[in-house]
């Protein structure tokens, strides 16, 4: 199994096999992706590397972290894990009732 890495500090106008080349040059590269905007298609400016090996995956990330690429100094690292995403977003707690100081129970 490979290792993971990532790659941030992306120039927007990066292309996986540009990414994929730039680490060929630290061993076999297993699948490189940039992570784009889900609604314009644009990228977010960082992307993830599979390594064949851990060996391979540690001499790039030594190699290529701090350095430069289209005038943008990247940040190389091991993935951590993808953390578990809870359901619901901003403004979804609460019952849904507002009281906006109208009418209230008078007794």
């Amino acid at each position: 199994m490979g290792s993971k890495i990532y790659v941030g500090g992306l120039p927007y106008s990066a292309t996986e096999q540009q990414l994929s080349d730039l680490f060929a040059v630290h061993g076999a590269v297993e699948s490189a992706r940039i992570i784009t905007d889900k609604f314009t298609g644009q990228s977010r400016g960082f992307g993830f590397v599979e390594m064949a090996s851990s060996d391979e995956a540690q001499k790039a990330i030594s190699a290529l972290n701090g350095t430069d690429m289209g005038g943008r100094t990247l940040t190389v690292n091991e993935a951590r894990p993808q953390e578990p995403r809870s359901g619901g977003g901003p403004g979804r707690s609460g019952g849904g009732f507002n009281d906006r100081g109208g009418k209230r129970d008078r007794w």
